[in-house]
């Protein structure tokens, strides 16, 4: 066993007693390679971060050249640094007129924990209402507002006044009230299953929004950056939110998040008392270069109609005995198959043959297909025969 190896297993918090534990050499493109020699297909993405496949070239240079310039130099908010003002300018040109200012942060979950205290100082409101089955990460504001009881009760209390309804029903809209400072939510639940929202329910969700008053967030850190065939999901739906929540491919492979608004609502955050949301490393120059490189490629693309074709693509091969259903929109879908124990099967024999899968955090019979954007669909095709075989074989 390698020393590396013995640190991983004898040294890093673990999350699970069985990773996955490939001992990665590099990665280029849809591949990544390992010590021992072996290459595997990424599927997934990284979970939906590598969408221009790992270590672009223009994301390379841009960090390479950032580096050559400088690091860290201060707080967030204080110094004006290029590639934050770069990014946020090229971020905003992309948006409707209500999304005019980037607050930019580390993370997917810090993007939510951001847009949750920004709804309660802009409304003076304490309530939230979200969705069962929902994912907004797993920091303590994030994890209240996450509609999965197995992930929230080992660490309770959370946040108080928080109401869960149920996704797609109407029935459940008269809970959002003049006491609700926001409501927040996926408009595709990405771990609850890869289940898209019904486009005339999410519209009711805003107009509800609009009558009481309440902000509407719209977590799109699995969902941004063409991943479901337009530049944000917001987009195909027409449903424009108060506040848009950003992370995952936004950084071409380096961590950053962002959470988007209006001028008028990020006024907030400037009194009573002022610097009353910082953070130090939130817009990292280097990670904003990376980004800002991620976009303009992404931009000068046709990846909405790659998005689209990959989609296609799944939908004309991944069907038969044992397949449920291919839910999902562009290149985020999820398979569902029959049960768990095939699930797990062909998850298992697809990474022994070189291509990694997985499954999401609230089901174990649905694997997740979020493949890099750049990928060539007849590359693609071979890949999901190769998945239908496993699962066909498995199936008898």
């Amino acid at each position: 066993m390698s020393e590396d190896l013995q640190s991983f297993y004898n040294h890093i918090a673990q999350t699970s007693d069985n990773p996955l534990g490939l001992e990665i050499d590099r990665a280029e493109g849809c591949y990544i390679y390992t010590k021992d020699g072996k290459k595997f297909v990424d599927l997934i993405s990284g979970i939906a971060v590598s969408s221009l496949g790992h270590r672009h070239p223009a994301v390379v240079n841009a960090i390479q050249d950032q580096i050559g310039k400088h690091l860290h130099v201060m707080v967030y908010g204080e110094f004006i640094q290029a590639p934050q003002s770069r990014l946020a300018g090229l971020l905003c040109k992309q948006l409707p007129e209500n999304m005019d200012r980037v607050y930019f942060v580390n993370s997917g979950t810090e993007a939510n924990e951001g847009a949750l205290k920004l709804a309660k100082k802009y409304t003076g409101r304490k309530k939230f209402v979200a969705f069962h089955n929902s994912y907004h990460g797993d920091t303590h504001g994030s994890l209240s507002v996450t509609g999965r009881n197995i992930y929230r009760d080992p660490y309770k209390p959370l946040l108080p006044d928080v109401h869960f309804i149920h996704f797609n029903d109407p029935s459940g809209l008269h809970i959002i009230d003049n006491s609700t400072a926001a409501v927040i939510m996926e408009p595709i639940q990405g771990e609850g299953g890869v289940i898209p929202a019904d486009r005339e329910w999410l519209k009711a969700v805003r107009e509800r929004c609009d009558e009481a008053g309440a902000l509407l967030i719209f977590d799109e850190i699995q969902t941004g950056f063409f991943r479901t065939g337009s530049l944000f999901a917001f987009q195909y739906y027409n449903v424009v939110p108060d506040i848009l929540c950003l992370a995952k491919a936004m950084g071409g492979g380096m961590p950053i998040g962002a959470f988007v608004s209006s001028s008028r609502i990020f006024e907030a955050f400037k009194y009573d008392p002022p610097l009353n949301h910082v953070t130090t490393f939130g817009g990292h120059p280097v990670s904003c270069a990376a980004a800002l490189a991620n976009l303009q490629v992404l931009l000068e693309g046709d990846f909405a109609n790659k998005a689209a074709g990959i989609e296609k693509t799944a939908r004309r091969i991944l069907t038969g005995n044992g397949i449920v259903e291919l839910r999902g929109r562009g290149a985020m879908l999820g398979l569902q198959l029959r049960d768990a124990e095939l699930t797990q099967k062909v998850v298992t024999e697809c990474f022994h043959n070189g291509i990694i899968l997985g499954w999401t955090l609230h089901s174990n019979s649905l694997l997740r297909i979020a493949p890099p954007l750049i990928i060539e669909l007849e590359h693609l095709k071979e890949i999901f025969q190769r998945i239908m075989e496993t699962v066909t074989k498995h199936e008898r």
